[in-house]
């Protein structure tokens, strides 16, 4: 039964709101003054022993996934994940009550979650990207690819009617050398990376000119660390690929706990 189904026994009315559960977090973990989440709600702790959900409060009726909801979710969570150790929930877990909260999500899962939460006192997670600057790559491909330079050659200053076919072969041509070089490039972040942790994952290419992107769990002491890393591979790529590095945030890549059942 979803929360909205559910009816209060004493009235028989159905419920119109419900808890937003964020993460779970240890016990002694207090919400900040004014913090609010979803809907602008403000967040509280719902505590069971030595751990606690970070919550809201929130209109049942109102459906969840606007761009703003995301953005509210990850950024309590990341707020949190720089003092303290967070288990991120997925996006959209609603339970009906503070009870239901504590019953049926912390002490149903009060030793796992306790041992997630050890597991990562003192880290956080963070991602590094990589994005080729265009002018710069497609350079390099045609410098190393006879075919690419050849085909560039026969389009140059053509009508784009008449080479169609030159058009097509050249942009695969591309498209499969920067594959190529993103796989190789990955692994070079990898491997710059891997000192500080043996937590390490490889995301999925959003865009086409991406170079990389790596999520990692570190000792959020160690940031400045991973800074002087990816600023040492800032430095190896200058002109050909813009790094970026984002962090501390909750440990999306590592320990995401599943919705809850409300």
């Amino acid at each position: 039964m979803s929360t909205s189904e559910k009816t209060d026994n004493a009235s028989d009315e159905p419920r119109t709101s419900g808890f937003y559960v964020y993460g779970i977090v240890p016990a002694d973990v207090e919400a900040e003054e004014g913090a609010v989440g979803v809907c602008d709600g403000p967040v509280s702790i719902v505590k069971h022993g030595d751990i606690a959900a970070l919550v809201s409060e929130i209109s049942v009726d109102r459906p969840l996934g606007k761009p703003a909801d995301l953005q509210a979710h990850a950024h309590l969570l990341d707020g949190t994940s720089r003092v303290a150790p967070v288990l991120p929930l997925r996006f959209g877990a609603v339970m009906t009550d503070e009870d239901s909260v504590e019953e049926e999500l912390l002490s149903a899962h009060a030793d796992e979650f306790a041992s997630a939460l050890k597991e990562l006192e003192g880290r956080a997670q963070y991602v590094v990207k990589g994005r080729y600057v265009e002018e710069a790559i497609l350079r390099e491909v045609i410098e190393e690819n006879d075919q690419a330079g050849k085909l560039l050659r026969t389009i140059r200053d053509q009508p784009e009617e008449t080479t169609r076919d030159a058009r097509m072969a050249l942009g695969e041509i591309v498209s499969n050398a920067i594959e190529a070089k993103r796989d190789e490039d990955t692994r070079t972040v990898v491997e710059a990376l891997d000192s500080m942790s043996d937590s390490i994952n490889v995301r999925e290419p959003t865009h086409e000119e991406e170079a990389a992107q790596v999520a990692v769990l570190v000792e959020v002491a160690r940031q400045d660390e991973l800074e002087e890393v990816v600023g040492g591979l800032a430095e190896q790529w200058d002109g050909r690929v813009e790094m970026r590095l984002l962090g501390p945030l909750a440990a999306y890549d590592f320990v995401v706990t599943q919705k809850p059942e409300g």
